[in-house]
């Protein structure tokens, strides 16, 4: 069922849930996993930590499956929705059926106003999203 399955990470511990949940779904289902990372202002710097987290999520995969990592640019002006675009794009590029990310559950107001880059991928991926909070 799900032989593409894509993670995209950053340095929350949200994130990581979502990788280990990502790992978990890969190994039962013999699944390719890409883990994913954007940067919404691309310098020298976060290319930099970026690569470094993916390298360490990478490590966190170990050799037991089928890993890649790549790193995302989005338009840093346009802010969570440059990010939601840049990881849309990849996944439907991958052709991932399973995009795995993690979300805070903000609600109300705080939604609103800070809009969820999780909530955004759900219109815009053609994959199925899991959506992993913190218990």
């Amino acid at each position: 069922m799900y032989n593409k399955i894509m993670v995209a990470i950053d340095d929350s511990e949200m994130s990581q849930s979502a990788l280990q949940e990502a790992l978990h779904i890969a190994g039962t289902y013999g699944a390719k996993l890409c883990i994913i990372h954007a940067v919404s202002n691309p310098d020298d710097a976060s290319r930099l930590a970026g690569a470094s987290l993916l390298e360490k999520a990478r490590f966190t995969a170990g050799n037991a499956l089928d890993v890649e990592t790549r790193l995302l640019e989005a338009d840093g002006e346009l802010g969570a929705n440059g990010v939601a675009e840049a990881i849309a794009t990849a996944a439907d590029e991958w052709e991932a059926k399973l995009l795995v990310v993690g979300s805070k559950g903000r609600r109300g107001l705080e939604r609103l106003v800070l809009g969820s880059v999780a909530e955004q991928l759900v219109s815009k991926v053609a994959a199925s999203v899991l959506l992993v909070r913190l218990h």
